[in-house]
């Protein structure tokens, strides 16, 4: 064979092979650079407006959730009654992160779908978001006592995640409090 010919079938050789290394990962898996480091700072408005600014203090001395959601997510519908669950199962606040929507959107989506939030941040541009590093919404951030991230689900929560691995870890975060 001619160089012509080997080089070509060489590159498409490792690019089935990357491909097929690539299907067998599973897209939740995505690493999180902020496993077991504190939350990033924040200071953000709250969905309701009435209510003061939301800051790291939210978090302190408690184990808390973090999830991520928006009114146009469809994924985010999917996993909300599951935010209820935990929290009536666990007692653990949730904070909802309202993620690049409006806020008239999302109180419509919050009155037809119901609030299992204990206070929403208001993230209109991202920001915070972005220092969380969300990929996408839903995201979902456990944060233990100290105000550090101790788990993170990329995408939406599914019933087996629940019960298998937030609500074993919750329960262990809040009886090491």
């Amino acid at each position: 064979m001619r160089w012509q010919q080997i080089v070509p079938v060489t590159v498409i050789v490792v690019l089935v092979g990357l491909l097929a290394y690539g299907l067998t990962r599973n897209p939740e898996d995505l690493p999180s650079a902020l496993l077991d480091k504190p939350v990033p700072e924040f200071n953000l408005p709250t969905l309701a407006s009435n209510r003061p600014q939301l800051t790291n203090a939210a978090l302190d001395g408690q184990v808390t959730m973090i999830n991520v959601w928006a009114s146009w997510c469809l994924s985010c519908r999917a996993e909300h009654s599951l935010i209820t669950e935990i929290t009536r199962r666990t007692g653990v606040p949730v904070i909802g992160l309202n993620y690049k929507d409006t806020r008239t959107d999302a109180m419509r989506w919050l009155r037809r779908f119901g609030d299992p939030f204990a206070v929403i941040a208001f993230d209109k541009q991202g920001e915070f978001g972005f220092d969380l590093g969300v990929a996408a919404v839903p995201e979902t951030f456990v944060v233990d006592t100290d105000g550090r991230i101790r788990h993170k689900v990329t995408g939406p929560m599914t019933t087996e995640i629940m019960n298998d691995t937030l609500i074993p870890l919750l329960q262990h975060l809040k009886q090491g409090a």
